[in-house]
């Protein structure tokens, strides 16, 4: 087989995986948009579902939680993974390092339900001994913050392994504390790093329906818990109207995203190209 051949196979092939990929998505889209009753069964456009959406108080209830938990346990899981992956990176000796990175990276090859059911035994546990904490957020938090610390270490320590010491050695040689070359130097060449781990940690945790269902208690539904539910009986078409908002919002985000970070590591080849001249 020729260059040409394979070059055209390659196109093909990855054609064929992105309308495998995509195809479902933009389906649902377009269906968003029907006046049917039925998921898959079109009869016109219309705006329907969005305003059946706007009406449906216990999906609203759920996104907004769903929301709240995912925006907190990034927050946790980006603080608690950003001084493990410092940890591990820069400290190579200290007692307890073998534990820590068995345990920084054990969550992310053990199920989800092993890890869902062990939180719920450990949580009823304690609240049969101490008589708190009941199951609901912070349960469901605590849970999401878990496995998303593990993810946090992995991003942010593979931007700490990238970035180049020399640079936290010049800043301490010109008489900058630990914790001076840490926020002046090291923080702002990793941001980029923490807001992938925010980003990926706040996506696994707005979309997972395993640790929220043995953690959540009653009234504490999230949204991939509603919508599981109600597969159960047969989708409303407003799903999918919910469905294309969250993917119009991640779209956003994400193309906002993308761009500041090539925009961040332009301005650092900048930088360094000049402090090279210099």
């Amino acid at each position: 087989m020729n260059s040409t051949a394979l070059k055209w196979f390659g196109r093909s092939w990855m054609l064929v995986v992105y309308a495998f990929l995509f195809l479902p998505i933009f389906t649902l889209v377009a269906y968003s948009f029907n006046d049917s009753q039925l998921v898959t069964v079109w009869s016109h456009t219309s705006l329907r579902w969005y305003k059946a959406l706007m009406q449906d108080s216990d999906l609203i209830a759920a996104v907004m939680l769903s929301l709240q938990i995912a925006f907190l346990s990034a927050l946790v899981s980006v603080f608690f993974g950003l001084f493990s992956a410092f940890a591990l990176n820069r400290y190579r000796r200290f007692t307890g390092r073998g534990l820590l990175s068995s345990l920084a990276s054990t969550p992310l090859v053990m199920p989800d339900v092993i890890v869902g059911l062990s939180l719920l035994l450990m949580l009823v546990s304690v609240q049969q001994a101490l008589g708190y904490p009941e199951r609901g957020l912070f349960t469901i938090l605590l849970g999401h913050a878990l496995l998303g610390t593990a993810y946090a270490t992995v991003v942010v320590r593979s931007r700490l392994t990238e970035m180049d010491s020399k640079l936290e050695e010049a800043a301490m040689d010109l008489g900058c504390r630990p914790w001076q070359v840490f926020s002046l130097v090291t923080l702002p060449l990793i941001m980029p790093a923490l807001l992938s781990a925010f980003l990926l940690t706040f996506t696994l945790s707005f979309d997972d329906v395993v640790l929220s269902s043995f953690l959540s208690g009653p009234g504490y539904s999230t949204m991939p818990m509603v919508i599981f539910s109600r597969a159960r009986l047969g989708l409303n078409p407003s799903i999918n109207a919910l469905a294309t908002v969250t993917i119009v919002v991640v779209s956003i985000v994400v193309i906002a995203t993308t761009l500041y970070s090539l925009r961040q590591e332009r301005q650092r080849k900048r930088d360094m190209a000049l402090a090279q001249r210099e």
